[in-house]
């Protein structure tokens, strides 16, 4: 078998992703429709994730958000989405870069999607910001 030069696998991986980005475009633009909500998973130690410290020591490689009733301020990019949600009644904004995705999956209509992610593509924690807890 021959060596894949042209990758698809990421090509397909960073499509996939963009599915992900118009969907949440749309929320930020107009909400969610219907009964739709989102369950998003991703790389706390991926670089460019920005969370808490009380976050992060609680979520140190893995977390999912749920975007549903509570949420706020959402804002997405190329690159990224910015999201406000309340933890334990303090709340908290957080930057999350597609790339740190390892999954998103609307329980409302059963689709999901599951995203790899190399270990060369995760950074050490120390090299992704931190930001410090709002005072409750």
């Amino acid at each position: 078998m021959s060596t894949d030069l042209i990758r698809y696998d990421l090509l397909v991986q960073e499509a996939l992703k963009g599915v992900v980005r118009r969907v949440l475009t749309d929320a930020a633009k107009d909400g969610l429709p219907g009964e739709h909500h989102f369950y998003i998973s991703f790389r706390t130690d991926k670089a460019g994730v920005r969370l808490s410290s009380r976050l992060r020591e609680r979520y140190p490689e893995d977390m999912t958000i749920v975007l549903q009733h509570q949420f706020s301020g959402l804002s997405v990019t190329d690159q990224a989405f910015e999201v406000s949600l309340s933890f334990s009644g303090i709340p908290e904004r957080l930057r999350v870069p597609f790339d740190a995705l390892t999954g998103f999956f609307d329980p409302s209509v059963q689709f999901g999607l599951k995203f790899e992610i190399t270990d060369e593509a995760t950074a050490e924690t120390e090299d992704a910001p931190v930001i410090p807890s709002l005072p409750s």
